[in-house]
């Protein structure tokens, strides 16, 4: 794999390598936001600031990921290719960041939410996607991942108050 990832911007947009996997790459994009929020949720000091964690996580990645999606395009010659899933974390963690708490249920279910409406491509994001370069990449994703952080937050707010 280490031969088909040059430079760094290809390395960041692919995640390391994550885009690379044979079946559902975005998926995979996704479960790395997953990892990292659960990594984050065992280490007591940094599951009190979770959320802000992973909302300041989105605004970096986003950050970098406009930056290396644009390259990423280039260097694979097509328009968002499906190789790039940093556009997959930075929505992940959005919808994460809606989560009660880090319990694997909430974690599970913020993943299903994303990837429908990632894939679903609810408005505005499917006219964001043609924005050009990196933030045609990052956009649809972002909203994607407030779609889900809504309803993640929504169905949290109907559990606590119907118990």
């Amino acid at each position: 794999m280490s031969d088909r990832v040059r430079g760094p911007a290809v390395w960041i947009a692919t995640c390391a390598g994550v885009g690379y996997f044979p079946v559902a790459p975005g998926t995979a994009g996704s479960a790395v936001a997953i990892a990292i929020t659960a990594g984050l949720a065992a280490v007591p000091q940094a599951r009190f600031w979770l959320r802000v964690l992973l909302v300041l996580g989105a605004v970096a990645v986003v950050g970098i990921g406009v930056w290396a999606a644009t390259r990423a395009e280039i260097y694979f010659g097509r328009i968002d290719p499906p190789q790039v899933v940093i556009d997959e974390v930075a929505g992940q963690f959005l919808t994460l960041a809606a989560a009660p708490n880090p319990s694997w249920k909430w974690l599970a279910a913020s993943l299903v939410l994303f990837r429908v409406f990632d894939i679903l491509k609810p408005f505005p994001a499917r006219r964001a996607e043609k924005l050009s370069g990196g933030w045609g990449i990052m956009s649809d994703d972002l909203i994607a991942g407030a779609y889900g952080a809504a309803v993640v937050a929504s169905v949290g707010y109907l559990i606590r108050t119907a118990t």
